[in-house]
């Protein structure tokens, strides 16, 4: 019996943290925000508050679970998501026209003060806090990029040290108390609404107070009934309105974003809580005056749900998250290399790069070194965090890639003749859709059929073909279209997995349906695989694969193969034609595939690749490696097709590689929002990410 208690207590124990979530606890920085939650709660049961004395207190009570939500700037956005606290942002606000998720960091003088952006030296600073966006982060990087603020890094001296030295006396919140950072506030240099002077309406309210004479803030701050009175810095060095911010701004961030823990249910909880508020306004402060922007910001209009999956970087940007690091005493990641980091996609092309590395070393120094990542959007997600800086990808993954800021800078050449040319024709392939001879199948009759894919997201085998459906359709749901299938990267409970093989393995295969080299029917020759092994009645592919998989050629298990018991099947034609007709049957005609890597080291990247082909190519003059061959699968890293690399001409970002006919087809796919994968909806959620 003694031991049956503490189990009792235990199971208990265990049952009460498995509970859901039955409020939002809400963490309030300051009596006045307390206030305000009280009366939410009142209004909302569903809500309950947790007191902090500052938010990194609150950030570290959510990662205990001892409070659930907080909103915050994006310079605490960044601390959050750190690996310490692996917090997530889940919601952001919207300003309105006037920006909608996105915001202006301006610096705000008096009118008639009569100096520049470059004539700062010297004068008083007043800064919304230390670490926070449009107060700090965003003026201060700016100011040290612009070399008005001489700054030699960290190894010099921290960038607090070197803005004392640079403003005769600053209020910036959160700063060491007694040092020059604090000498302007009224208060206790507190990140909190103890300090006066904190936040926007305090860095303003200290210009207004002759504390200061420059204040750091974001462009909604000054009251309509004072905008006459003050002005804005710009980086010309010249001055403009108060209004003129979208032409005179330092730059352009994301808003401020609710974030909790990394649990999808309690996400969706706190979303619907939010949603459901009735009679209290969550977006004024108004009873609560003087204090302003309490739990969230009063110029906020409505909240917006963010993408699944999106992290604290992603959310954030690559450029602010480098202005950020250039701040926080981080070097960045992998500027001191002169390799280029791969980045491989599974087993076999990570075993193929370390060979690759291994071969490419002269005098003890790779040109390659290798990372790798489960899938494709990962690879970018590395590129995009400096953790990587190229990879080799299809069509549909340049436009994702691109949509996140990346560039293609090399594309395969699959034409012998072509590589040679320094003007020749860029190389592009059709894609087509496969069947089984005698199978009676026309694009007509494909409805209610079962289909392979390359992957989701891809060119020839989703993009195109279901761009094609949506079309003739108009419906979103291509469950609706095909009965079953193999798509890659689908969701494990959809239709689309139904038929994938996954690595083979045992029941259970964590591989299954994954868009990698281990899911049997993955990529081209995958796809083919799933309808020789009638696992569907269509493939959708490129038009070399059932000759390179048939005939004698290709691996074991599509050797004996005879290449004229396959057709393709076409809109406009109503009956199959031999696989070698795909001039006039196919989907469409699409780039090759490209290397992707961040504009920054574009030139880097072409340099090494060309260095590497010449050595490694298919006229290579070293024989000990072979870049565009395959001996543990089929197409790593490289199509197995090329003959060699060619650079993209500079200047030209994924809409002119694509072409007009592929982004008129992507585009209409995007018609049907859940065709982006949640890399592409995380990278183009905010318009600032595509300003």
């Amino acid at each position: 019996m003694k031991l049956l208690l503490p189990v009792a207590l235990l199971g208990c124990l265990a049952a009460v943290l498995a509970a859901p979530a039955d409020k939002v606890r809400w963490c309030v920085k300051s009596e006045q925000e307390l206030r305000k939650c009280t009366d939410l709660a009142a209004a909302a049961p569903a809500f309950s508050c947790v007191k902090r004395d500052n938010t990194i207190d609150c950030i570290t009570a959510i990662k205990a679970a001892e409070a659930d939500a907080i909103t915050l700037d994006g310079g605490d956005v960044y601390i959050a998501g750190l690996n310490n606290y692996d917090l997530q942002p889940i919601i952001a606000e919207d300003y309105g026209t006037s920006s909608d998720t996105c915001y202006y960091a301006v610096a705000v003088v008096k009118k008639g003060t009569n100096f520049g952006i470059r004539d700062l030296g010297g004068k008083r600073s007043c800064h919304t806090g230390l670490g926070k966006s449009a107060g700090w982060n965003i003026p201060i990087g700016t100011l040290v990029s612009m070399e008005i603020i001489q700054w030699a890094g960290t190894e010099d001296k921290p960038i607090e040290e070197a803005v004392s030295n640079f403003f005769s006396s600053s209020c910036a919140p959160g700063a060491t108390r007694g040092s020059k950072l604090c000498q302007a506030c009224r208060g206790d240099c507190s990140r909190s609404h103890k300090e006066p002077y904190y936040d926007y309406a305090g860095a303003f309210q200290c210009l207004v107070d002759d504390a200061g004479d420059v204040a750091f803030v974001k462009h909604l701050t000054v009251p309509d009934a004072e905008k006459s009175q003050y002005e804005l810095l710009c980086k010309d060095n010249t001055r403009a309105p108060i209004d003129n911010y979208r032409n005179c701004h330092l730059a352009r961030v994301p808003a401020h974003a609710v974030v909790t823990r990394k649990d999808p249910e309690l996400a969706e909880f706190i979303w619907r809580s939010l949603t459901a508020v009735q009679n209290f306004n969550l977006y004024s402060s108004e009873a609560y005056a003087p204090a302003k922007n309490l739990m969230f910001k009063d110029s906020t209009t409505k909240l917006v749900r963010l993408p699944s999956n999106t992290d604290s970087f992603l959310y954030l940007g690559a450029e602010y998250m480098s202005v950020i690091r250039s701040l926080k005493k981080e070097p960045t990641p992998g500027i001191a290399s002169s390799a280029i980091r791969w980045c491989a996609v599974g087993h076999a092309e990570t075993t193929k790069c370390d060979t690759w590395s291994i071969n490419s070393l002269v005098d003890e120094n790779a040109s390659i070194e290798c990372q790798n990542a489960p899938s494709v959007d990962e690879c970018v997600k590395k590129i995009m965090r400096k953790e990587a800086d190229a990879v080799a990808v299809d069509g549909g993954e340049v436009y994702t890639a691109g949509k996140c800021g990346l560039v293609p800078a090399m594309v395969e050449q699959y034409d012998q003749d072509q590589c040679s040319s320094s003007t020749g024709t860029a190389s592009s392939y059709y894609a087509v859709a496969v069947v089984k001879k005698n199978s009676g199948l026309t694009w007509e009759t494909l409805q209610g059929k079962r289909s392979c894919h390359t992957g989701v997201g891809r060119t020839a085998g989703w993009n195109i073909p279901m761009g094609h459906i949506y079309k003739r359709t108009n419906d979103c749901d291509f469950t609706k279209f095909f009965s079953a299938g193999c798509a890659p990267g689908s969701e494990p409970s959809s239709p689309f997995c139904n038929q994938c093989a996954g690595s083979g393995k045992a029941v259970g295969d964590e591989f299954k349906c994954k868009a990698s080299p281990e899911e049997k029917y993955y990529g081209y020759a995958g796809a083919f695989r799933c309808l020789v092994e009638g696992a569907g009645d269509v493939a959708f592919i490129k038009h070399t694969i059932v000759k390179e998989n048939s005939d004698g050629n290709g691996p074991d298990w599509a050797r004996a193969l005879n290449s004229a018991d396959y057709q393709l099947i076409c809109p406009g034609s109503s009956s199959p034609v031999p696989i070698d007709q795909y001039l006039t049957c196919h989907l469409a005609k699409v780039p090759a595939h490209s290397v992707v890597t961040r504009p920054e080291i574009r030139s880097k990247v072409i340099s090494i690749l060309q260095d590497q082909q010449t050595k490694f190519g298919t006229s290579g003059s070293d024989p000990s490696f072979k870049l565009f061959q395959s001996d543990n699968g089929r197409n790593l890293l490289f199509k197995d097709s090329t003959k060699c690399l060619q650079e993209v001409p500079a200047g030209h970002k994924y809409p002119q590689f694509l072409g007009e006919e592929y982004m008129n087809a992507m585009n209409a796919l995007r018609q049907c929002s859940e065709t982006a994968s949640d890399l592409e909806k995380s990278c183009t959620f905010h318009s600032c990410q595509q300003a």
